[in-house]
């Protein structure tokens, strides 16, 4: 894959060779890992309820190592039967994800621009790429069972970037940044935002959990341009009333951003990238007017999302490996880069929406994947984009490009094919 100069910052820097991403070696479009897909579509139709038992487990599937990958291409992979997967079933399961791609248009600015039309304040303010093709990845105790389409083109990723940030608010409070995640932003962050008797108490639990109903301008958008819940409603006390709203989870990135100091994807590349082998053709970026001094430097605030533009911009394999390390309980090999602490706070249900915690879906209650433990959790995007994780049966599942509403059914499909989950208790087995 080529390298480009800059990869990972954000700024002017960031936004150099833009179009570069998408570059991959020759072939790597057709990479399948574990699984043949020929003749895969052949297998779509609608499964019996017997189909969804899982396979009898070999006896040697137990003892079977939990595997980390290397640095970039060093990823090994596993036929299915060999970790006492059905192969047929999963060969079902990716049939299943193919012949669900998403209607949503390659066009994507057209698309963006089209769907918010004739409401206010929703002009583009950020860098679009068109989307790719389907792709997707099946990983197993670290092993590649499935891999389809091309998984290392770099698409946007729209609101799977949220639990990207979420990260960093989280690693910052590991390292002591932030003493408190009760603590109200503004004790941290002077920038005139929490200045408002109605911001003053929001506190970065609340920021995380979308229950801040922080009010104001960012970047030329006010937070009524996306109050889902209504854009005339009457705004609730902080940390009273759930509303996913993208101009407040960009406020929390700025907040991170003071706290830090340096541009968040900088962090997010020492961090966490580089020590888990990711490569070096993600991007994350802001708006065209989302520059702001810090420290007498002009830095640009990333965004949290691809609503208006911007955000993370990340290929199939490099979103698995971030999964794995959530998966991992925030270690990879012997470095511990995310505390337990984090995991166990990111993925405790809100009392407002047990489906949500700090900017990652869970299915708490089963809600969201039906087919799925109530221990399994995601970070999801428009498009559809899906990182799905089950620490009961060590899996880590990307898709991109699926049609919404289909989801619960690859999933369904993954676990028929997995053998049953190991008996070491809701969080998973561990290396």
């Amino acid at each position: 894959m080529a390298v480009v100069d800059g990869v990972g910052r954000s700024g002017s820097e960031g936004m150099r060779g833009v179009g570069g991403p998408g570059a991959v070696r020759p072939g790597s479009a057709a990479r399948s890992a574990g699984i043949l897909l020929l003749g895969a579509l052949a297998a779509v139709g609608c499964m019996e309820q017997s189909d969804l038992l899982a396979p009898e487990m070999p006896e040697d599937v137990g003892s079977l190592e939990i595997y980390t990958p290397g640095r970039g291409d060093d990823w090994q992979s596993k036929e299915p039967a060999e970790v006492g997967f059905d192969a047929d079933k999963l060969q079902e399961a990716v049939a299943y994800a193919l012949a669900n791609e998403a209607d949503t248009p390659t066009d994507l600015r057209a698309y963006l621009e089209s769907r918010f039309a004739g409401q206010p304040h929703q002009k583009i303010l950020g860098p679009i790429r068109e989307r790719g093709p389907m792709a997707g990845m099946i990983v197993y105790r670290g092993f590649i069972l499935a891999e389809w389409g091309d998984t290392e083109r770099v698409d946007m990723a729209f609101s799977v970037t949220k639990s990207f940030l979420a990260t960093l608010v989280g690693l910052a409070w590991d390292r002591g940044l932030i003493a408190d995640l009760h603590d109200r932003v503004g004790e941290l962050v002077h920038d005139g935002g929490y200045d408002s008797p109605h911001n003053a108490p929001i506190t970065w639990h609340q920021s995380l959990q979308q229950t801040s109903e922080w009010e104001g301008v960012l970047f030329d958008k006010p937070d009524t341009a996306d109050r889902r819940e209504g854009v005339d409603r009457v705004l609730r006390q902080p940390g009273t009333f759930w509303e996913y709203n993208d101009v407040r989870v960009n406020r929390l990135a700025l907040s991170a951003l003071r706290v830090w100091g340096e541009p968040l994807p900088d962090v997010l590349e020492r961090e966490i990238m580089t020590p888990i082998g990711a490569t070096r053709s993600w991007r994350w970026h802001g708006y065209r007017n989302s520059t702001v001094e810090v420290d007498g430097k002009q830095v640009q605030s990333v965004s949290g999302g691809g609503h208006w533009g911007g955000g993370l911009w990340i290929s199939t394999r490099d979103l698995a490996r971030f999964g794995l390390l959530y998966l991992r309980r925030g270690r990879w090999r012997d470095r511990q880069i995310l505390s337990e602490k984090w995991i166990r706070a990111a993925t405790t249900p809100s009392e407002l929406n047990p489906n949500y915690g700090y900017m990652w879906w869970l299915n708490s209650d089963g809600g969201l994947w039906p087919s799925a433990p109530h221990e399994a959790y995601a970070a999801r995007g428009g498009g559809d984009n899906l990182l799905w994780i089950d620490p009961v049966h060590d899996l880590v599942v990307v898709v991109r490009w699926i049609q919404r509403g289909t989801e619960d059914g690859l999933l369904a499909r993954v676990l028929a094919a997995a053998p049953p989950a190991p008996e070491t208790g809701a969080e998973g087995p561990r290396r």
